[in-house]
């Protein structure tokens, strides 16, 4: 062992004096160095078991940063923060937090499937004095990462691949959720087509007042539908989902999408068709959306004619084209079809990235065209309903921290029994404390006395709807009597006509 410890280590040493001579040589004679520079690389390369591998942070035609290096800064992130000793925080633009990465010349070590590598943050100086737009441009950092030989194979089919997947899953959680919108009219030749805000919404699926069964149901639909990329793979569809809700207004629909969108942690895009010109910037809308993102037009109804009722193409000139201001003022006409919006959901088009559901919601869903709402393009229908007694609770406890109490009985007696039909947002507003010190008690007691006053305006609505149709009724009975009495005449006069004129045959 000593006799093969000390072979090494003259070897090691044989080898640092040679490359320490071939740089002195190369320094001096740098035009024979190159052609003597293969050689020292494969015979370093011989005894050296080790490959490395480097990932620049600029690359490219025009010096873009690096995808790649950025998913392999915020896959080390996570191990950064655990085991280097020099760490470096950067506010990255879009990252809802510092994001923890190694200084440089700092180095951590990774395990994947029994393998060790070494991964360095390296930076090198520019010495060469040039103008350049981006900052910093003097200095280039990028990362290597050094495994054995012996680990090529696994290294390069499967750990890089599993380095940038887990970087890009990192970043995208970590990332600042915007909610966009479509600027109206038309648009410049390099600006965005969308405009965003950072998406704030606190709704989730704890605070929504809905049965926890239903809650559940639906939350099992979006994981489902989130891990089931190879899925929608195999049998041949794009990965997206589309969502119709409806009900009446006040019952939730956009407190529904914002739980959504935080549950999946989704961004949100907030089409406002009757802004759109047409079908080609529609379709230009859609593939500008990102992946993990929910598409949303609201009042689906009420934004283009989409009922069931097909006009003729004379009729359709003067009744399907929305009017809409362009930024100058000019009036302008949506061209946007009802065939356009089919492509848009499930055509060509929409096949485009992926992990996209697009929500609609309405207040009249049978005004809708059933082409639009058939299952494969609006796969699920989730009705937003009145406030049962289980949403009631839920509503309790957000706004009054109330479990339970015996006014509980009272209400469940009104909502389920007398079945007296309130919304959620109008339970919410009677449980709103007014003033400060107000007790649950007295939340819970004027909304008992809100519902006692719907049921007597729903009882007075019912009454006034019979008086109204009994009136009908006679209405109809009157006229019905009085074209009988008319056409009772008419027959007398004819046959009295018909009478004279036997007579004057005669």
């Amino acid at each position: 062992m000593a006799t093969m410890g000390q072979l090494w280590a003259n070897t090691g040493s044989t080898l640092a004096t040679l490359m320490f001579t071939y740089t002195i040589f190369r320094r001096w004679f740098p035009h024979v160095g190159d052609h003597l520079e293969p050689f020292f690389q494969r015979l370093f390369s011989r005894f050296y078991p080790y490959i490395q591998i480097k990932f620049h942070e600029y690359s490219g035609e025009h010096f873009k940063r690096s995808e790649v290096y950025s998913g392999i800064q915020s896959y080390l992130s996570k191990d950064s923060s655990l085991r280097a000793k020099k760490l470096k925080a950067n506010t990255t633009k879009g990252s809802k937090s510092l994001v923890l990465s190694m200084d440089d010349r700092e180095e951590i070590t990774d395990e994947f499937e029994s393998v060790t590598v070494w991964w360095q943050s390296k930076k090198v100086r520019n010495t060469r004095q040039s103008f350049s737009f981006y900052p910093a441009a003097d200095e280039k950092r990028y990362y290597t990462l050094k495994f054995h030989r012996r680990d090529r194979e696994v290294i390069i089919e499967r750990y890089l691949e599993h380095v940038v997947k887990e970087g890009k899953r990192i970043k995208m959680k970590n990332r600042e959720r915007k909610l966009y919108s479509n600027t109206p009219g038309q648009n410049h030749r390099n600006q965005t087509k969308w405009s965003h805000v950072t998406f704030e919404h606190p709704a989730s699926f704890d605070t929504l007042a809905m049965e926890e069964e239903k809650k559940e149901e639906i939350k099992n639909d979006l994981v489902k539908f989130s891990k089931s990329k190879d899925y929608y793979k195999k049998i041949g569809k794009a990965w997206k989902r589309g969502y119709l809700l409806f009900g009446p207004p006040g019952t939730g629909k956009s407190t529904m999408i914002a739980a959504m969108a935080n549950f999946l942690e989704y961004d949100v895009y907030d089409l406002e068709l009757t802004t759109v010109m047409d079908n080609t910037q529609l379709r230009s809308l859609l593939i500008e959306t990102s992946t993990k993102s929910i598409i949303v037009i609201e009042d689906i109804d009420c934004s283009l004619n989409l009922t069931g009722q097909r006009k003729k193409k004379e009729e359709e000139d003067d009744g399907d084209e929305k009017k809409m201001m362009t930024s100058e003022g000019e009036k302008k006409e949506s061209k946007v079809t009802l065939s356009g919006l089919l492509n848009f959901i499930d055509g060509l088009w929409s096949a485009c990235g992926g992990e996209r559901i697009i929500v609609f919601t309405t207040n009249f869903v049978d005004k809708l065209d059933p082409a639009l709402i058939r299952k494969g393009r609006m796969d699920k229908h989730i009705e937003m309903s009145y406030c049962g007694f289980e949403a009631f609770k839920v509503l309790a406890k957000n706004y009054l921290d109330v479990e339970e109490s015996e006014i509980f009985d009272e209400i469940k007696r009104l909502l389920e029994v007398e079945e007296i039909k309130m919304t959620p947002a109008d339970v919410g507003e009677n449980l709103l404390p007014k003033s400060e010190g107000k007790e649950g008690e007295t939340c819970l007691k004027r909304l008992v006395e809100a519902l006692k006053e719907a049921k007597e305006e729903a009882k007075k609505k019912v009454e006034e709807e019979e008086k109204r149709k009994k009136e009908e009724e006679e209405e109809k009975k009157r006229i019905k009597e009085k074209k009988a009495e008319m056409k009772g005449k008419k027959d007398e006069k004819k046959k009295k006509i018909e009478e004279n004129g036997e007579e004057e045959e005669h």
